[in-house]
């Protein structure tokens, strides 16, 4: 399902494979420690694995959603069921637009296979997902290259959360340019945010970037306005899970802190996301949905606890960059600089744009 390419080490890194007829996905809740891969054979399989972080990153929550609906197909399930399987997968998390624009696509692909007169959806819905998997290897690898022209050589870089290979179908939007610049001799080294309360810069980030030989750095999240005041941080560079139609991104919890660090301390914040992350349908990033987890996932880790007894917890998993904030968005159109409504149209209007533009199931 991967295959390899010279941009990065991070590509020998591979969070999902097709084999088998099924869909096998590298459990991501065990990562640093432990490798194993879990299979699943249908879209409740799918959904289930993307509702509890099994899988998780939006690009690849998006193409695991598309090999789901393929799953839904098989032994010649009809138009009906596989559009059931997709309401499904659709409801699986709600801030990640790229599931929604898979599903979207592979059940618009359904239904013109059936106009077709098609009796055995199977073939050509398993098609159609291998092709929204080579897609976004694709836009990685085209955003790493705009993305690491961005940076000097030599930059110092800071990310949150986890962007990377784990997160896409290839290097990864924001570490695939931080791979990429690093090549390049852009980057010498870079911070990695935690990112609680799930911990994914620390357990996915950072084991990445180690994986390629990127030196780097673990920072606890509040330590971020500290390092950008008294060490040298070139670039904040940051994935995204939706963009609205007005340029504000909504990212993990503590992006948008982020941003307005980077703003205080005169650093260009980078969001980097394809175009399948952007939803033209919501105007402002006040409308984009939130996520909310489980209270449990901030007052414990690896279940056990670390508040009083009883206390209680908010969760929300993202928030909303405005686009103000936002130096430029880096997408495989190209790059939105500066990050507005009007330049981020103008290049999602480019030929073989797919941004989302409606959902309909």
């Amino acid at each position: 399902m991967r295959s390899r390419s010279d941009s990065s080490k991070l590509d020998s890194i591979r969070p999902a494979c097709w084999k088998d007829g099924a869909l096998y996905a590298l459990d991501q809740r065990l990562l640093p420690h432990r490798r194993e891969y879990r299979r699943l054979a249908t879209p409740s399989a799918v959904a289930a694995a993307t509702r509890d972080m099994l899988l998780r990153g939006a690009p690849l929550i998006g193409v695991a959603a598309a090999y789901g609906c393929a799953l839904a197909a098989r032994g010649g399930k009809r138009l009906a069921h596989i559009e059931k399987e997709g309401r499904l997968l659709l409801a699986a998390r709600p801030t990640a637009v790229n599931l929604a624009y898979a599903v979207d696509r592979m059940m618009k692909k359904a239904r013109a296979l059936v106009q077709d007169g098609e009796k055995d959806l199977y073939a050509g819905l398993l098609a159609e997902a291998h092709a929204v998997f080579a897609e976004d290897l694709e836009a990685n690898r085209k955003m790493a290259e705009y993305g690491a022209r961005l940076l000097k050589p030599g930059s110092t870089v800071m990310t949150h959360c986890n962007a990377g290979a784990l997160a896409t179908s290839g290097i990864g939007t924001a570490l695939g340019v931080i791979g990429q610049a690093f090549l390049m001799g852009r980057v010498r080294r870079a911070y990695a945010c935690e990112t609680r309360p799930y911990l994914q810069g620390s357990r996915l980030t950072l084991w990445e970037l180690m994986s390629a030989g990127i030196p780097s750095e673990l920072i606890t999240d509040n330590m971020a306005a500290h390092i950008m005041a008294t060490q040298r941080v070139d670039a904040v560079i940051v994935g995204a899970d939706r963009i609205a139609a007005n340029a504000d991104a909504a990212n993990k919890i503590g992006t948008y802190g982020l941003a307005v660090l980077a703003r205080y301390h005169g650093i260009p914040f980078y969001v980097v996301a394809p175009s399948t992350t952007m939803d033209l349908s919501i105007a402002h990033g006040r409308d984009i949905p939130i996520e909310e987890r489980s209270a449990k996932e901030v007052v414990e880790i690896h279940g056990r606890s670390i508040a009083p007894k009883g206390a209680r917890a908010r969760h929300p998993a993202f928030d909303v960059t405005p686009h103000a904030l936002i130096t430029a968005i880096v997408t495989e159109k190209g790059v939105v600089k500066p990050a507005t409504g009007k330049n981020l149209a103008k290049i999602l209007s480019r030929k073989n744009s797919v941004g989302l533009k409606s959902v309909h199931i």
